[in-house]
């Protein structure tokens, strides 16, 4: 059983060896007074690959006893300030909970200890007017000793300043500016993890640099940029994925998106021979999110729906209905993104994603300057669109129409992403027609959606009528999504005259 919060704190350390004492922080913003609490002794086993594959991810897994939070600890980055914090229960091995949630970037290597800290910790505790804690700062005398035995050792003092739940954002900065004034700095270490193995001879994590072969200010130096964003984005999203967390499938899916729009649209910068068979992977890996993340939208819409109707037009156990509808189906999905999460299909693709980012597979056209090779990949997607669109303009209402205006929505989608990539690169035109493509997505990515509650709707009623119950409110339901998709196909032209104005590509023709 895990538990997990949002960890908000900034490390400092003594600037000088004068610098000990901890200054008064009362009057320091909203803070009325400092109250203290007892020393605590923490002893933390942290953990890792013998290549340190979590330190290099600024993650840290460690075991602790002392203190009021003994157990193990699994901290993953957010922010520059801020960390989400997974806590499980004492035991001797890594709970296999943990183990799950670092996966993305252990690819199933062995966790073993790798350094060992032991902290003296006194706690001052800065209140508000009412005696509510903002924030905990802490004094840590720190003794660090590398693992196995006869490693090195290291020792300092750190203050830790982490805000509680509620307290003002604001307040780091201003307990941040006493504390300089009295001659403390920020920690150079993001975490004592780091600290320790950097001063008991642990690798230090060394700074990405781009391969050799990429030239800078080049269209390849951009895609790798983003390239390496989106893989670094994928691996990050994993552990929210399996921890359910409120919209991480819908983003770790528009990741994958993302990157096999990429490697797509920009072929002429990266030798398809080798992402084409990383793009089928990645097609797999969102189709099998795309379960769980329709399901989540079917859900949200028809709920949605059922609210906002009087309580006269729902007849029979409308709601009890869609419950064990929607229960049935989200268990089942569910399954389906954790056992594609736990493949080794899927540890394979991430292993092939960090080798397209180490090392892309530049074309020659990698080495020219962006604002005609990028710019050419960005029309080329908007030409397809615009083939797309008329195509489906010219389809009879109907089955035929919705099948191709779906089509018009993946190509919509194709060139947002082709201009985000080269948005860096191209700036305020590229952004625009990224936008106005957007637009056009929004409206078929509606149509395209009512399509789909319609007939999950239809399902529904029908079930509800072979019960014996009224199919009514799921009839009006069904209604109303098809007036609303009827509403989109109006609302379409417009937002493909203004995405398709040929004066948003003329900056990027010349």
């Amino acid at each position: 059983m895990t538990q997990s919060k949002r960890e908000t704190e900034r490390k400092y350390e003594p600037s000088s060896p004068g610098a000990v004492g901890v200054p008064d922080l009362t009057g320091t913003g909203p803070v009325a007074s400092v109250t203290r609490a007892g020393p605590e002794e923490l002893d933390a086993v942290y953990h890792d690959t013998a290549d340190l594959r979590l330190a290099g991810a600024s993650v840290t897994l460690r075991r602790r006893t002392g203190g009021p939070d003994a157990g193990w600890h699994l901290k993953l980055p957010l922010s520059t300030d801020s960390r989400e914090e997974v806590r499980a229960e004492l035991s001797d091995e890594v709970p296999r909970e943990l183990r799950e949630l670092v996966l993305s970037r252990t690819r199933g290597a062995e966790l073993r200890p790798v350094v060992r800290i032991r902290s003296t910790r006194a706690v001052r505790h800065l209140r508000d007017a009412d005696g509510r804690v903002l924030a905990e700062l802490s004094v840590d005398e720190v003794r660090a000793k590398a693992l196995p035995a006869g490693g090195g050792r290291a020792e300092w003092t750190e203050l830790e300043v982490e805000l509680a739940d509620g307290a003002p954002a604001g307040l780091l900065d201003a307990v941040e500016k006493k504390l300089r004034k009295k001659g403390f700095t920020r920690s150079g270490s993001p975490s004592k993890l780091a600290r320790a193995l950097r001063e008991t001879g642990g690798r230090a994590e060394e700074a990405r640099r781009s391969p050799p072969e990429v030239v800078p200010g080049s269209a390849g130096a951009y895609l790798h940029t983003y390239l390496r964003e989106q893989v670094d984005a994928l691996v990050a999203w994993d552990p929210a994925v399996r921890r359910d967390v409120p919209d991480a499938v819908h983003r770790m899916r528009v990741t994958c998106r993302r990157l096999r729009g990429c490697l797509r649209s920009y072929r002429s910068v990266l030798d398809r021979r080798v992402t084409d068979p990383v793009r089928a992977e990645l097609r797999w890996l969102a189709g099998e999110l795309g379960v769980e993340r329709d399901q989540e939208v079917l859900r949200e819409r028809i709920g949605a729906a059922l609210e906002d109707l009087p309580g006269d037009l729902v007849l029979g156990p409308v709601a009890a209905r869609l419950r064990v509808w929607d229960v049935s189906r989200a268990d089942e999905t569910r399954t389906r993104t954790r056992q594609a999460l736990a493949s080794s299909r899927y540890l394979r693709l991430l292993d092939a994603l960090d080798g397209l980012a180490a090392r892309p597979p530049l074309r020659a056209k990698a080495a020219k300057k962006p604002a005609r090779v990028m710019a050419k990949a960005v029309l080329k997607e908007y030409d397809r669109l615009a083939g797309r669109m008329d195509h489906a303009l010219e389809q009879p209402p109907g089955q035929s129409r919705d099948a191709a205006l779906h089509q018009a929505r993946k190509a919509a989608k194709k060139v947002r992403y082709a201009t985000e990539a080269a948005r860096p690169a191209l700036g305020k035109p590229v952004a625009r027609l990224g936008k106005r493509a957007k637009g056009v997505q929004k409206v078929l990515g509606d149509h395209q959606d009512a399509v789909v509650a319609q007939d999950a709707l239809r399902g529904l009623g029908v079930a509800a009528h072979g019960a014996g119950e009224s199919a009514f409110t799921w009839g009006l339901l069904h209604g109303r999504e098809r007036a609303r998709a009827d509403e989109r196909q109006r609302e379409l032209p417009e937002a493909w005259r203004a995405a398709s104005d040929p004066a948003l590509r003329a900056p990027l023709e010349h």
